[in-house]
Parts: structure tokens; sequence; C-alpha cells
């Protein structure tokens, strides 16, 4: 039978619980100024799928961030501003007061960070507004007030306009994980950029003392050559400073080759920065759940991490079967996301992410009971029998705690369906 893991209401899967959390968190100990503030901040910074408010709160903002970047881009065509210039002069007005109200409800709310909680309140909403996304937030709007507070030609600082696509990042995981990545490799690539500098200083001054005699309007000085240098180490290759001397065609046949080298080294940094950001996130999601099945739950974090490493991803199409009854049960299976159906004696159980079946078959030689289909395109995390049996061999204790704690919910399950028939 389909075993799913201890949750907090019937309804509600493993995967769904730190939505839950924060929206009790949101409206705990009555309907006061507090709580408001909590809800707020809550739906602004913790914006979640499973709460429809902040959903839709966020899809709203990212599409009017999105339209204001096109109504920039389009109000510097002159026949478009012309035909259409009151039109969009107020829909940025109307954008300017929509992101004003959102700012000063994040410096608002933003008292209710955990880590705020010590400081006074002007102090707490000064530390937020200096960080990265609240400046970025500011400059959004800083323009359209500076026009109206000063008479000079401010024109200019409408460039700070773009800023409003910047307010993306926070609404973007990928971002996000980019900056993570570039932090996290910033040595490595201060390094690289260290290279990079000291092959331009070296490829400009050597076609300086090559070409200047040839050439000394162009290459009169190190610097004077530094720009054909960066044209080529780029690859760009403008053609406006060209060598034309045999040892500089040669000289800069070599640079172009090291060029290709200088770029794929910071390339390959982020490249590999990224793969173990992923890496990184799948081991946390893999470990959360494997840690929810019933019978790993008594397990210690290294033989979680231990199981978690021999899952691998299998992806079905809606309709699909997955198992079916009498076939060989040789692995379990965890869904990482979409819906499964499991077809029991009188009814139908849907399972959704976070949720698992199938895990008796790690303990028990035994052929399926039932039948599972996927509902909608799913993912799944499965543990094959013969993995868990080799980790069980080196581990023989593993296998007698994993064992007995099975032991006891097939004990709990034969009790409950005793009792149910004695109803």
């Amino acid at each position: 039978m389909p075993m799913r893991p201890s949750k907090p209401s019937p309804t509600c899967s493993a995967s769904r619980r730190v939505p839950d959390i924060l929206d009790d968190r949101s409206v705990k100990g009555s309907h006061g100024p507090a709580s408001v503030r909590q809800r707020v901040h809550d739906i602004l910074e913790y914006g979640s799928d499973f709460d429809p408010v902040a959903k839709g709160i966020n899809t709203f903002l990212v599409a009017l961030i999105v339209l204001n970047v096109f109504a920039f881009a389009a109000g510097t065509v002159p026949h478009i501003y012309k035909k259409y210039g009151t039109a969009l002069d107020v829909f940025n007005a109307v954008s300017v007061f929509i992101f004003t109200i959102e700012y000063v409800l994040r410096l608002w709310s933003c008292v209710e960070v955990p880590m705020f909680n010590a400081l006074p309140a002007w102090r707490a909403r000064l530390n937020f507004a200096v960080r990265p996304l609240l400046i970025f937030d500011f400059l959004a709007i800083a323009p359209f007030y500076l026009s109206y507070l000063f008479s000079i030609d401010l024109r200019v600082l409408r460039i700070l306009r773009l800023f409003r696509f910047l307010k993306l990042a926070r609404y973007s995981p990928g971002l996000v994980a980019l900056g993570r990545v570039i932090s996290n490799e910033r040595r490595a690539l201060y390094g690289a950029l260290l290279v990079m500098g000291t092959l331009l200083i070296f490829a400009s001054t050597g076609i300086y003392f090559i070409e200047r005699e040839a050439q000394p309007h162009a290459f009169g000085s190190i610097p004077a050559a530094a720009w054909w240098a960066l044209a080529t180490l780029t690859t760009v290759g403008y053609g406006d400073v060209v060598p034309i001397t045999h040892w500089g065609k040669v000289f800069g046949g070599f640079m172009m080759i090291f060029g290709l080298g200088m770029f794929a080294l910071p390339i390959g940094i982020l490249a590999t920065g990224f793969s173990r950001e992923a890496n990184r996130r799948e081991f946390v999601i893999s470990w959360g759940m494997v840690a929810s099945v019933p019978i790993f739950a008594h397990l210690n974090a290294r033989t979680v991490a231990q199981i978690g490493a021999l899952l691998y991803s299998r992806t079905y199409h809606s309709g699909q079967p997955i198992v079916r009854i009498g076939e060989d049960a040789d692995a379990m299976f965890i869904i990482a996301s979409g819906e499964v159906a499991v077809d029991l004696e009188d009814q139908q159980v849907r399972l959704g992410e976070g949720e698992f079946f199938g895990e008796m078959a790690l303990l028990y030689r035994r052929r399926r009971e039932h039948n599972v289909t996927a509902v909608s395109n799913c993912r799944l995390l499965v543990l094959e029998k013969s993995d868990f049996d080799n980790l069980c061999h080196r581990d023989p204790e593993l296998h007698s705690i994993v064992q007995d704690i099975a032991e006891e919910r097939l004990k709990e399950d034969k009790v409950k369906k005793a009792s149910g028939g004695r109803n």
C-alpha cells in the first residue's frame, strides 16, 4: 500500500509545510497591526505559489515591471511618443505610484525580519533600505520625484527608469543563483581577471615594440596599442587598427589564440559554479524527501545523505503507467513533481509532490499489489532495491533499523484494519 509522510494536516504534503508555517505565523495572535504587518512582509518577501494572494501580487508586479521597460523603450521613438506620449506619461505616473506603495510597504513591514527583532524600528528600516534590491527599488522611482523637486533639466535621469527592470531580480531564482555563484567563485574570478589584465598588458607592449616604427599613429604608445590588443583578445577584430609587418601579424595571430583561452577561463569557472549550485540544491531537496519517509526518519544525517546519493530521476508523461499489479517490486519512488494515482481495492488515492510509494520493496521480496499511473507529467526519484541492498551490506545496522521500523508500521496497519473491520 502506498505510504504518505506524516503531515500537519490530511491534505498537506511535506513539501507544503514552509508556506503553511508562514501563513500561520502571519495571522498568529489576533488581528492587530503586528499580524497585518507580518502578513504584508510574508507576501512581499516570501511570495509563494501556494499563497494565491502572494502569487497574484507578484505576477502583477512582474508584469508591470516588464511593461515599464517596453514603455520606456517605446517612448524614445519620436513618432510613437508624439502619438502616445500622454498615455505613456500617465502609465509612468501610475507605475511610480504603485512602486512607491510597494517600497513603503517593504520598509514598513521589514521590522518583522527575525534578524531585526533586537533593533529599534528606525535602525531596522535603515539597514533594510541599504540592501541592493531596496536600492534598486528606490532608484526606479527617484527620477520621477526629482523632476518635480528641482527646476533643472533632469531628463538624463530617465535612464534610471531602467532600474525597474532590475527589480525582477527578486522574482527570478535564476538571477539569485547567478549572484550566489559569482559570490562563491569570486576569488577564482579575480584570478581570471588578473590573467586577462596581464595578457592585455603583454599584448599591448609586444605590438608596441613591433609596430611602433611602421605605424607610429596607431601604435605610438602602449596605451594607444591597448585598443588593438583589447579588440584582438576579445576576438572582436574591428579592423580599424591592424599590424602590417610580418612579425606583427605573427604576434597578432598568437594573441587571437590566447584570447580564446582567456575568455574560456571565466566561462569555465561560472559553468562549474552553476553545476555545484544545482547539485547542492538537488542534494538538499533529495535529503529532505528521503528524511520524510517514515522508515528513514530515525536515521542520522550521514546515512540519509548516503541514501539520497543513490536516487536517480525518472520522468513519466500524463497517463503513463508507473507500476502494474504483479510486477516485481524492485524500487521505491519519491514524487519530485507532478501527481500520481494509486488504484486501491475500493478507491483511488492521489499522491503529490513530496509523497512516496513502494518503500516496502526495499526490504521484502514481493510483487506489486496496486497499479500506479501518472496523472500529470511528473518526475520521480527512484531508489533501486539492489542499490539499497549494497548500502545495507556495507552498513548492516542500517538494515536492522529500517526493518524494525517497517515491521512496526506493518503491525500498526494490521491493527488499524482489524479495528476498522470490527467497527
